[in-house]
C-alpha cells in the first residue's frame, strides 16, 4: 500500500502561481510512476503530468505545457507540480497518483495509476 497526502492548493489569481506538493508514505518502492491529475466540476478527471523514478522523464498535458512543471525528490519521496501562470481554466480538485498498485486502472502516459490522494483544491480567479 502507497499512501498520498497534498498540499499547497489555494485561491490564487489569474497569471499567479502555485506549487503542489505531495508525499509518499508506505510501500513506495513499488511505484516508479508518478502523476498530477485534475478533476473540474462537471468534467472528467484528465492527466496533467507525469514523471518517472528517475525524474529523468517527464510529460505533460498540453493544456498546461510551459506553464507547469513536474519534478520529484526521492529522499523526501515528494513529488511536486510548479504551476506557473496560471488561468481560470486551471481551477479544479488536484490530486496526486502513483503507480504500482494490483488494482490499478487509470491509464495516463504509459503508467497505470491506481493509488490516489484526497486531492488538494486549486481555485483560479480573474
Amino acid at each position: 500500500q502507497v499512501q498520498l497526502v497534498e498540499s499547497g492548493g489555494g485561491s490564487v489569481q489569474a497569471g499567479g502561481s502555485l506549487r503542489l506538493s505531495c508525499v509518499a508514505s508506505g510501500y513506495t518502492s513499488s511505484s516508479s510512476c508518478m502523476a498530477w491529475f485534475r478533476q473540474a466540476p462537471g468534467k472528467e478527471r484528465e492527466g496533467v503530468a507525469r514523471i518517472n523514478l528517475s525524474g529523468g522523464y517527464t510529460s505533460y498535458a498540453n493544456s498546461v505545457k510551459g506553464r507547469f512543471t513536474i519534478s520529484r525528490d526521492n529522499a523526501k519521496k515528494t513529488v511536486y507540480l510548479q504551476m506557473n501562470s496560471l488561468k481560470p481554466e486551471d481551477t479544479a480538485m488536484y490530486y496526486c497518483a502513483a503507480d504500482g498498485s494490483p488494482y490499478g486502472s487509470t491509464w495516463y502516459s504509459g503508467c497505470v495509476f491506481g493509488y490516489w490522494g484526497q486531492g488538494t483544491q486549486v481555485t483560479v480567479s480573474s
